[in-house]
């Protein structure tokens, strides 16, 4: 009776830390959309969509607190050691990213709202969609790397940062431009900037998660030196 009753706790806590991670991904699904439809209701001027990514920073918030709950809840009741623990401490550092990432769809959102009419070059247009689509990609790997396990990808994630940096400082410099050639453009260009500053911030936090991933799995930390040591 006594070696049921263990398994039967045993099972219990493997499905409170399954439960975790499935938590997370559902988050990071409702993150990535919100990124996707911020950017497309800025690119479009849709003051609907705009209104809807909006509100659906709601739900990712509410979703953050169910997982640190979570978390709380298997620290204080089942006292977790070692890849146990880490597991529910990063757990909490990603839902973290994952509601900040949040945050910047919801700027994206909220500037759109702001801006009356864009009557910019194409490349800028193109420019903005791809990056958007570079952090969602960067996004969806380091969730993937974090919920498989894999500090390879976790690695690859963070060597490929770089690349979003690029787009953001082209877009900042385009901006730039556009606001010497004529000031009436000041004020659009200048909450097109806040858009590619949100854009650029999703790809620290797709970053950080990497991190958390590459820990996850190792126990150590992915320092700096360590990245540049990988293969570009």
């Amino acid at each position: 009776m006594a070696t049921t009753l263990n398994e039967h706790i045993v099972t219990s806590y493997e499905d409170e830390l399954t439960n975790l991670n499935k938590i997370i991904s559902e988050m990071g699904g409702m993150v990535e959309q919100a990124i996707t439809e911020g950017a497309s209701a800025l690119l479009k001027l849709d003051h609907q969509q705009a209104q809807d990514v909006r509100q659906f920073d709601k739900r990712i918030d509410e979703i953050q607190q169910r997982i640190n709950d979570a978390a709380v809840s298997i620290i204080a009741r089942r006292q977790p050691m070692a890849a146990d623990l880490r597991m529910v401490v990063t757990a909490i550092q990603v839902a973290n990213d994952l509601e900040r990432t949040g945050d910047m769809a919801k700027q994206l959102a909220k500037r759109a709202l702001q801006i009356e009419s864009l009557n910019l070059a194409p490349k800028f247009y193109n420019g903005v969609k791809h990056m958007k689509d570079l952090v969602a990609r960067q996004l969806q790997a380091a969730l993937d790397a974090y919920l498989t396990r894999d500090s390879k990808a976790a690695i690859d994630v963070c060597s490929r940062d770089d690349e979003v940096d690029a787009i953001y400082n082209s877009l900042f410099r385009e901006l730039l431009t556009y606001m010497m050639e004529d000031p009436r453009n000041i004020t659009q260009c200048t909450h097109l900037l806040f858009c590619a500053k949100s854009l650029e911030r999703v790809g620290d936090h797709a970053t950080n998660i990497a991190e958390a991933a590459y820990y996850l799995e190792t126990g150590r930390h992915l320092g700096a030196d360590e990245q540049q040591r990988q293969p570009r």
